[in-house]
C-alpha cells in the first residue's frame, strides 16, 4: 500500500516539475495580453515567513463581540495563531506575546496595530471587472486599487460583459499574486454572445446545458443569469447543479412572469441579486406588475421608474403570504444579494452625483458615462422626479423590511455593491452599502458577519476567507477607528471627527492595511495612486482637477 501510494505521489510531483515551464509561459501570455490593463504587481509586501499583527481589537467576523488586545501570527498565507494578550487600558505584558523569528533566514515583519480594530478582508458578491474599451473606459488597474483601498479582498463578478475570458485570466493572476487585486470569483454572464463565434446561440435546452458545460471548462465558478425560456432556463440550472457551478440571477422584468424567485429557486437556483423576482413572488391579486400602458422596458426612465412603485403592488409585512415566501426560501437555503447601494441615486439623485469622493477619484470616463443618457445602461435621469424619489424611499422601506426579517430568521444575505453605474464607484459604494444594511437593521457586527463570513460561504471559499480564524487564510483589514462605532470611518476619504485635545475637526479613517494571502498592501497608498491617475486624466483633457466633471454652458 505504502509503495502504491509512493509511486502515485511520485507521479503527481513529475507532473507539477514539468508543467513549470508551461505555467511561467500561461502567466507571461495572460500578463501580456492584459498589459494596458493591469501591470505586473507592484504593490503589497510580503508573503512573509513570519508576519505579527499586534496588540489591535479582533472583530473576527463570525459576529462575536470585539475583544483584544489581539496578536495574530501569519505564515507565508495562513493564520497559524490568535492570542489574547492583555485588557483593554492596561499595558500587555510582553511576556504574553508571540515571540519574533529571528533566524537570519526568515523574512519577517510586525505591525503595531496598538488600539486599532482587525477584520477579515471583505467579501464584494456582486462586482464589474469592466475592460478599459468598455462604455465606462476605466481600467481593472483603478478598480481593483478602489476595492483593497477599502478593504475588499474578494469579489464575485457576475458579468464579464467583454466575454468570460478576460476575467477568466485575472481570475488566474490574482490567485498567483502576479497582480495587484482582490481575489476574484468568476459568475459569466450565462447569454453573453460568444465573442470569437466557436459557441452556437442559446436556442434551445441542448445548447443551454452545452453552454453551461463550457463555463466550466473554461474555469467559471458559477453562471449570471438574467432570464430565458422556461425551457432554456430550466435546463441550464439543471446542468449547473450537476457540474456543481454556482447560480445567481437578476431576474429580469422580461422573464419574470414565469421566472420569479419561487420558480427559479425551485429548480435550484442558489441567489437573486437586487430584488427583482422577490415582489412579484408576493403578489396576491396580479400575476404581472401593473405597468403603465405607455411603459417601454427599453426606456430606463420608465424601468427603473416603476421599478420604484414595486414593492406597494405586494403582499405587507406579516402577511400570510410575505410569510409563506420567506418560509420557503429560508427551507431553500437561498442567498439574497441586495445591492442596496446601486439604487440610492433613485431616492436621492443629488446626494448621489454631489458624493465628495467623486471630486478626486471618479474618473472623468467613469463620470461622463454617469451623465445623463437614453443610450448607457444606469444613467436614465433626463426627467427624474421628486415623486419618482418619493416612490423610491417607500420602495426602500418595504425592501429592507423583507431582507433584514430574512436575516434574523437565519436566511443568508450577502453585502455586493454593483457599482460602477448610476453615481456608485468602487470601493466607497461597498461601503454605502455596508451603511445601508445598518439602515435596513443590522447591528453593525451583524453588517460585518455579512460582509465576511456569510460572503465567504456564498462564494463556496469559508473553509480560507471570511473570519480571523488558524488555520485560513491571511485576508483582514486594519482600521485606526471602530467600524462598530460609525461605518463610515471606512470610507477612503475618512470621516469628520472632533479632536477633544485641540477641539478641531480632523479627518480620521480609512482603512490602514489591506492584508490579502498574507501580502500587506498600503491601502492608503493605493488610493493616492488612484487620485493620481484621476487628476492625470483630468488634467489630459484639459479639466480642472478640483472639480469631478467638465463644466458645460
Amino acid at each position: 500500500m505504502i509503495e502504491k501510494y509512493l509511486k502515485t505521489l511520485i507521479t503527481v510531483l513529475l507532473v507539477w516539475v514539468t508543467s513549470l515551464p508551461s505555467m511561467a509561459a500561461t502567466t507571461e501570455a495572460l500578463m501580456a495580453s492584459l498589459k494596458d490593463d493591469i501591470p505586473t504587481r507592484q504593490h503589497g509586501e510580503g508573503q512573509y515567513d513570519q508576519l505579527i499583527i499586534r496588540g489591535a481589537y479582533l472583530i473576527d467576523g463570525t459576529g462575536a463581540p470585539a475583544t483584544g488586545p489581539v496578536d495574530v501570527v501569519v505564515e507565508q498565507d495562513r493564520i497559524t495563531e490568535v492570542r489574547l494578550v492583555g485588557a483593554p487600558g492596561i499595558p500587555i505584558n510582553p511576556q504574553h506575546r508571540p515571540s519574533t523569528n529571528d533566524r537570519s533566514d526568515q523574512k519577517t515583519r510586525e505591525i503595531d496595530a496598538y488600539g486599532t480594530y482587525l477584520l477579515p478582508g471583505f467579501v464584494d458578491s456582486h462586482t464589474h471587472i469592466h475592460a478599459p474599451d468598455a462604455r465606462q473606459k476605466v481600467s481593472a488597474d483603478y478598480i481593483f486599487k478602489l476595492w483593497l483601498g477599502h478593504g475588499v479582498t474578494s469579489v464575485r463578478e457576475v458579468f464579464s460583459a467583454d466575454g468570460e475570458s478576460r476575467v477568466i485570466a485575472l481570475k488566474e493572476l490574482s490567485d498567483r499574486n502576479a497582480i495587484t487585486a482582490p481575489r476574484i470569483t468568476s459568475f459569466p454572464f450565462f447569454n453573453m454572445p460568444d465573442l470569437n463565434k466557436a459557441l452556437p446561440p442559446i436556442k434551445s435546452p441542448k445548447d443551454a446545458r452545452t453552454r453551461v458545460r463550457h463555463l466550466k471548462s473554461i474555469g467559471a465558478d458559477g453562471i449570471k443569469f438574467m432570464g430565458a425560456p422556461e425551457e432554456i432556463l430550466w435546463a441550464a440550472l439543471d446542468e449547473a447543479e450537476k457540474v456543481g457551478l454556482g447560480t445567481t440571477m437578476h431576474h429580469a422584468q422580461l422573464d419574470v412572469a414565469h421566472a420569479n424567485v419561487l420558480d427559479t429557486s425551485s429548480h435550484g437556483l442558489d441567489c437573486m441579486e437586487h430584488w427583482y423576482g422577490l415582489p412579484e413572488a408576493l403578489f396576491t391579486d396580479k400575476v404581472i406588475q401593473n405597468y403603465p400602458s405607455d411603459y417601454i422596458y427599453s426606456n430606463e426612465q420608465d424601468r427603473f421608474g416603476q421599478a420604484g412603485r414595486l414593492w406597494k403592488q405586494a403582499a405587507g409585512p406579516g402577511s400570510v403570504r410575505w410569510n409563506q415566501v420567506m418560509e420557503t426560501l429560508l427551507e431553500r437555503d437561498f442567498c439574497l444579494s441586495p445591492t442596496f447601494t446601486i439604487y440610492l441615486a433613485s431616492r436621492d439623485l443629488m446626494r448621489a452625483y454631489t458624493a465628495e469622493w467623486h471630486y478626486e477619484y471618479t474618473s472623468p470616463n467613469l463620470w461622463d458615462f454617469y451623465r445623463a443618457s437614453r443610450e448607457k445602461h444606469g444613467s436614465f435621469f433626463f426627467n427624474w422626479t421628486t415623486e419618482d424619489e418619493i416612490e423610491w424611499k417607500h420602495n426602500y422601506t418595504l425592501w429592507m423590511q423583507f431582507v433584514n426579517e430574512y436575516k434574523n430568521r437565519g436566511g443568508k444575505v450577502v453585502v455586493g455593491s454593483d457599482t460602477g453605474y448610476i453615481y456608485s464607484l468602487y470601493g466607497f459604494g461597498y461601503i454605502q452599502e455596508l451603511e445601508l444594511l445598518q439602515e435596513a437593521g443590522f447591528h453593525p457586527l451583524e453588517v460585518i458577519r455579512a460582509a465576511t463570513k456569510i460572503g465567504a460561504q456564498v462564494l463556496g471559499k469559508d473553509h480560507d476567507i471570511g473570519t480571523i480564524q488558524v488555520g485560513k487564510k491571511a485576508d483582514m483589514i486594519i482600521v485606526d477607528e471602530n467600524p462598530l462605532h460609525n461605518l463610515k470611518s471606512l470610507y477612503g476619504t475618512g470621516v469628520p471627527k472632533l479632536n477633544n485635545q485641540t477641539q478641531k475637526v480632523e479627518r480620521v479613517g480609512g482603512v490602514r492595511w489591506t492584508i490579502k494571502d498574507g501580502i500587506v498592501y498600503d491601502a492608503k497608498a493605493l488610493l493616492e495612486e488612484v487620485r493620481a491617475m484621476v487628476k492625470a486624466d483630468k488634467e489630459a483633457l484639459g479639466m480642472d482637477p478640483k472639480i469631478p466633471m467638465k463644466v458645460e454652458h
